[in-house]
């Protein structure tokens, strides 16, 4: 088996550190470097329901895209829920490492995984990464569909294929509307509107969409706009991330054996919406939020790749 600092060593060459934000907490949290690691967890939110479960399941490591103390902290105590996140982990001998931005970033990274759930043809990256020669890292992701879909029938794929969440997908924009190309980006992206609109794609999916943003993206172009869950758009990238690390267990010969959370840690837990006739003048709405007696669903899609072998 190797030990904790080999793994680690092989994840910073996915997901260098160097290449996040210098606002961000990526690394290794904790765990003792001469550990040594069979069974590797990965998940979307280092919260204390995950560790636990990587502590039922035997893990060794957890790699999280977020960070657990993203803003530094001055205690690990454990009467604080970080602190008892950090003392399941330590007493029970399992390592956390973090890669957010730098994952981001990646390539392949969080919104090349996003792209691959909805079978979007990539090609480049939103926000190119500077620093790389090949063009191919960078922030976001400008796409192609196959054939071109309303974008009624696009937002129908995106909650087909991404994890139900209460939130569901909100739409932007005329359902009838013709969709070819698609800029997308994991997470939060209502920060990279001037580089969508100069990719001059028909839609833009991300997460985290503010009013502002969002109604002066509208006001500006006839750019369409779906908002779906932070976790949601996220957490394709944990298949992904198992999956790389699958590849580098089978050349190296580690026979690691590595899971992937379906844990629903998205923090919103019901949708409720009045049933009642919109007011005059109103513009078309698509509805698109999960079926069920309050519009919340907590199952995760039950794809395949990244888990146990």
């Amino acid at each position: 088996m190797p030990a904790l600092s080999e793994v680690i060593a092989a994840l910073d060459t996915l997901w260098p550190p160097e290449r996040a934000e210098q606002w961000d907490a990526v690394g290794t949290v904790c765990g003792s470097p001469d550990a040594e690691v069979s069974r590797v967890l990965f998940a979307v939110d280092p919260v204390q329901r995950v560790a636990d479960e990587a502590v039922e399941l035997g893990a060794d490591l957890l790699v999280t895209h977020h960070p657990l103390y993203l803003r530094g902290t001055t205690t690990v105590a454990a009467s604080t829920f970080k602190g008892r996140v950090v003392h399941t982990l330590i007493k029970n001998d399992v390592a956390l490492h973090v890669a957010h931005t730098n994952a981001d970033r990646a390539d392949p990274g969080v919104s090349d995984a996003l792209a691959g759930a909805l079978d979007l043809r990539i090609t480049g990256p939103l926000v190119p990464d500077a620093t790389d020669p090949a063009g191919r890292r960078g922030l976001g992701r400008v796409c192609e569909l196959d054939e071109p879909l309303t974008l009624e029938a696009f937002a129908a794929r995106v909650a087909e294929r991404l994890p139900a969440t209460a939130q569901g997908i909100r739409v932007a924009g005329d359902p009838a509307r013709t969709v070819r190309t698609v800029a997308v980006c994991g997470g939060s992206g209502d920060s990279l509107f001037d580089d969508v609109r100069q990719a001059g794609v028909d839609v833009y999916l991300t997460a985290d969409l503010r009013h502002h943003p969002a109604s002066e993206a509208q006001e500006r172009s006839p750019l369409a706009l779906l908002d779906a869950a932070h976790w949601a758009t996220e957490w394709p990238w944990v298949q992904q991330a198992a999956a790389q690390l699958d590849e580098i267990s089978d050349r190296h010969g580690w026979n690691l054996r590595t899971h992937v959370s379906r844990t629903v840690t998205d923090p919103w837990t019901a949708h409720a919406a009045a049933h009642r006739s919109p007011a005059p003048g109103a513009g078309n709405a698509t509805d698109t939020a999960p079926p069920g007696p309050t519009g919340a669903r907590t199952d995760v899609p039950t794809h395949t790749s990244g888990a146990p072998r």
